[in-house]
């Protein structure tokens, strides 16, 4: 086996323990939960006999770690359980907010990679200038501020302009065009706060590789050196922008809970809330374990693309 190859196998076998210890981990703080939960989705007015009749029919009234075993098996078969509050599946409750989760995650990306590549060049090529810590401080203050912060202020401005709408409603007739524009506000948020990350973590790896002889060489040479940062310095630098933005991808997916909330999008943000209010378990266990499973495959796509864009990475592991 090629080490490229054994490297991959072992990347996905520790996902795959990373992913069932997260299983575990959102089983057992569901189980934590203070309270009844077929008592809080009957009413405290519900008798003995009733409240004991679901417990039964949730299967409560069994081990705990039968049940765990029953909901693994069930979530690999892609059954993920029946919602308490409004008994459909709960498959085809996710089904509909997924897509858009993904949308508005791919429309902030759309937003955030290509500015933050183009800001991280900028400023290491024009490094310790008024531009170069000028950006610095937009980005600190970026990441500083919470996201509900962020999307409160865009709402005052924007929204109050009446150049956006302040709650981004969309469904299945929406068409393309209007839901970029219902969505831009959140995709704002969620973009303002990676591009920062990204931004500077780009610039700190090429600065990183602009002290290295062979750059130096391409200077003397006299190359322009917008050229040497991107035939010389980028390519070398590929592996950790690669690690950063493939994380900041799985942060926009998983993180926009708070965004959905503000902004009253449908996404599995909203449902998850709306599931934790009604104290729905299974919908919320559901919704946190596709949130583990996509932080895990994007981490590890990552490390599978960082290997790929430095053969020598290849070599050292």
């Amino acid at each position: 086996m090629s080490p490229f190859l054994a490297i991959t196998a072992k990347r996905l076998v520790l996902g795959f323990v990373t992913l069932f210890m997260i299983s575990v981990i959102i089983f057992a703080a569901a189980e934590m939960l203070p309270g009844n939960v077929a008592r809080a989705v009957l009413g405290q007015s519900a008798s003995e006999e009733t409240v004991a009749a679901l417990q039964k029919e949730l299967g409560l009234d069994r081990p705990a770690h039968e049940r765990y075993l029953k909901w693994l098996a069930g979530a690999l078969h892609g059954d993920l359980g029946t919602s308490l509050t409004n008994r459909r599946p709960i498959a085809g409750l996710i089904s509909a907010r997924i897509r858009n989760t993904l949308f508005l995650a791919l429309y902030a990306a759309a937003i955030s990679v290509p500015l933050s590549l183009a800001l991280g060049m900028l400023t290491a090529l024009f490094r310790n200038t008024w531009f170069d810590r000028g950006a610095n401080a937009v980005a600190l203050a970026s990441i500083s501020f919470p996201d509900f912060f962020v999307a409160y202020i865009l709402i005052l401005v924007l929204a109050q302009l009446g150049l956006f709408p302040s709650m981004s409603r969309v469904d299945a007739n929406t068409g393309f065009g209007e839901s970029l524009y219902r969505t831009f506000l959140p995709a704002l948020t969620l973009a303002l706060g990676v591009t920062a990350y990204m931004m500077r973590m780009t610039r700190a790896a090429i600065v990183n590789l602009l002290a290295s002889p062979y750059i130096e060489m391409a200077r003397l040479k006299g190359i322009k050196p917008l050229r040497v940062i991107m035939r010389h310095a980028l390519p070398n630098a590929m592996a950790p922008i690669i690690t950063v933005v493939a994380l900041n991808l799985a942060y926009l997916i998983t993180g926009v809970v708070v965004v959905e909330v503000v902004f009253v999008y449908p996404g599995l943000g909203q449902l998850m809330v709306d599931s934790v209010s009604k104290r729905d378990i299974p919908v919320v266990q559901a919704v946190a374990l596709i949130f583990g499973a996509t932080y895990v495959l994007l981490n590890m796509m990552a490390d599978v693309l960082a290997t790929l864009s430095n053969p020598r990475l290849v070599h050292m592991k």
